[in-house]
């Protein structure tokens, strides 16, 4: 192995521009603030300290909601989110973390340390920010 090159962390490529949201919002209410801020994610709050994040995707909303035909206005995030999400540590080296997507099946992933959310990792951000460096 090369000992010069590089680590680069998830914190180096992670977004900390994300929005959080409670999981008793409408799904509509959800896809207002998708369309508004132009998010990828939105992460779901914890509701007390023994709770943990979810994480609803636009991909859920048209899989869960408008693939069966249920009213967007009636459905709660809480109902479609993904919880628990799996979580990345702000430490991890990219390459362990691109793997952790692969082995998953995952695209985004909320960074958190000491049980708070710093950001969002994504592959977009792990190949534009983590290969080109910027």
């Amino acid at each position: 192995m090369n000992s010069e090159r590089k680590i680069v962390r998830t914190r180096d490529v992670m977004t900390d521009e994300f929005d959080m949201i409670d999981g008793l919002m409408t799904v509509s209410e959800a896809v207002k603030i998708f369309k508004e801020k132009s998010a990828r994610v939105l992460i779901i709050n914890k509701r007390h300290e023994d709770d943990e994040y979810g994480m609803i995707l636009l991909s859920d909303i048209a899989k869960k909601v408008i693939a069966k035909d249920r009213s967007p206005e009636r459905v709660n995030v809480y109902e479609v989110m993904a919880k628990p999400v799996i979580s990345v540590d702000p430490h991890m080296d990219i390459r362990y973390c691109s793997r952790l997507f692969e082995n998953f099946g995952l695209a985004h992933a909320p960074v958190i340390e000491n049980e708070k959310v710093l950001g969002i990792v994504s592959y977009r951000s792990i190949v534009l920010k983590g290969v080109l460096g910027e």
